[in-house]
């Protein structure tokens, strides 16, 4: 079945284009545009869709408010929200990030890496830019504060899932984490799902947020 996506953007533009773009795709259905927050969420409601791309800065509702009422709506617990914008700005990434967003892209992304994000994000996993860095994330996690994860809930972590969530908050994939541990991007991934499931942490976007205010960043390889 092809994955359904509602594009949310106050310039229209700007929308026939990703339309164009994520439709030359089979796997890829938009079913629906948006032009701002409060109709974001409405047509969300409407078509359940498993992505919506969403924009930051539009007029009425912004993209941050809608975001979190669309992943805390019960209404919708399949949609994801990719984060969308032409504002590399750090209060963004980390903003998006605490409001339950699953990914976060500049929109100068190429169309298969648009495309890709897409799939990424409604196979369940999480999406960061490539120019959203370590150095950045961990600047806003301390400005927030560090707390939100009780210390006895990281205790449950083994000294392998605290070492493959500090690569997740590096950015690595399962691959890339299977190819620093030497172990297969599945085992990887069990990894990875064990230390969420934990931490309740709903996604790996989530589980970046949790890794720097928690302080599970930094850790040594093991050898």
């Amino acid at each position: 079945m092809a994955i359904r996506v509602l594009l949310a953007d106050d310039q229209a533009l700007v929308r026939a284009g990703f339309r164009v773009l994520l439709e030359r795709a089979d796997d890829i259905e938009v079913v629906g545009e948006a032009a701002d927050g409060d109709e974001a969420i409405m047509l969300a409601r409407a078509h359940r869709p498993d992505v919506v791309l969403m924009d930051v800065r539009m007029p009425g509702t912004d993209g941050l408010t809608a975001t979190m009422r669309l992943v805390g709506d019960e209404r919708l617990p399949g949609t994801k929200v990719l984060i969308l914008t032409t504002f590399d700005l750090d209060e963004y990434v980390f903003a998006a990030l605490h409001a339950g967003a699953s990914g976060f892209l500049l929109k100068d992304v190429e169309p298969e890496e648009l495309r890709n994000a897409v799939r990424v994000i409604a196979a369940g996993d999480a999406l960061l830019a490539p120019k959203v860095t370590r150095r950045l994330i961990a600047a806003f996690a301390g400005r927030t504060g560090r707390q939100g994860t009780p210390l006895e809930r990281l205790d449950t972590l083994t000294a392998r899932e605290r070492q493959v969530v500090a690569l997740v908050a590096d950015g690595l994939s399962n691959q890339e984490i299977g190819d620093r541990l030497n172990m297969s991007p599945a085992t990887a991934k069990t990894h990875v799902n064990r230390a969420m499931a934990k931490l309740d942490a709903r996604d790996r976007a989530q589980l970046v947020v949790i890794a720097y205010q928690s302080g599970l960043t930094g850790i040594p390889r093991l050898r």
